[in-house]
């Protein structure tokens, strides 16, 4: 499915966000200014796709950045776009499963890959893993609408009209009916919050983006 939509996957994420999601991605690549400051830090973002975050983490990184996906059409578009960037390197490898060492990077991101995995308490568990003591995760991710007046409008746009346009534009209707029904399942904000408190994170908080279409939950493990 991945691969059958990488070719328009950049233009689809833009238009049917109105460019939200770069100001989305933007605030996450912010949270972790901390991390990508030092020239010692090495970053992970996990379920990449075209590398989008990736980029957005690289060009504030004074260190370096690895993109993980398991989908090769859409590592070999991120590979293109970060043509020129040293810092930023491309692994093909599944979250499950992880070829990286205990206690690897300084920080793991994820910009809307997580709500894919089969498992989400295994996804968790593998971050935490690659994690060194002290570092951070930041997990961006379609949530909640809760706001009375926005979330029937958001949800009436997200279910009936962002499905037909995408399928529309890409050929691939299934794979636009596949993005709200994926977010239908996937944990609100506070049960993500138990999950990841669940797996070992601490100081586990969220913050709401464009009243709670996405939310970036943010969590750290122990030294």
């Amino acid at each position: 499915m991945f691969a059958g939509v990488a070719r328009h996957y950049d233009f689809l994420n833009h238009f049917l966000s109105l460019g939200t999601d770069i100001l989305w991605r933007r605030a996450t690549a912010n949270t972790l200014a901390v991390d990508l400051a030092r020239p010692e830090s090495v970053v992970a973002d996990l379920c990449c796709g075209t590398g989008d975050l990736s980029l957005a983490l690289a060009r504030r990184s004074a260190g370096q950045v690895v993109g993980v996906d398991f989908c090769h059409p859409m590592l070999a578009r991120a590979r293109e776009k970060s043509a020129g960037l040293p810092r930023l390197a491309f692994v093909e490898a599944d979250a499950l499963r992880l070829p990286f060492a205990d206690d690897r990077f300084d920080a793991v991101a994820v910009a809307f890959g997580f709500r894919n995995l089969a498992n989400y308490r295994h996804g968790l568990a593998e971050m935490y893993r690659i994690l060194k003591p002290g570092g951070t995760v930041a997990l961006l991710e379609f949530s909640r609408v809760r706001s009375a007046v926005i979330g029937p409008l958001f949800r009436f746009y997200f279910r009936r009209i962002l499905p037909r346009l995408g399928g529309w534009i890409s050929g691939d209707a299934a794979s636009y009916r596949y993005l709200p029904d994926s977010v239908e399942r996937f944990p609100d904000q506070d049960a993500l919050v138990r999950l990841m408190q669940a797996t070992g994170f601490i100081n586990v908080r969220y913050r709401n983006l464009s009243w709670g279409v996405a939310a970036l939950h943010v969590g750290s493990k122990p030294r």
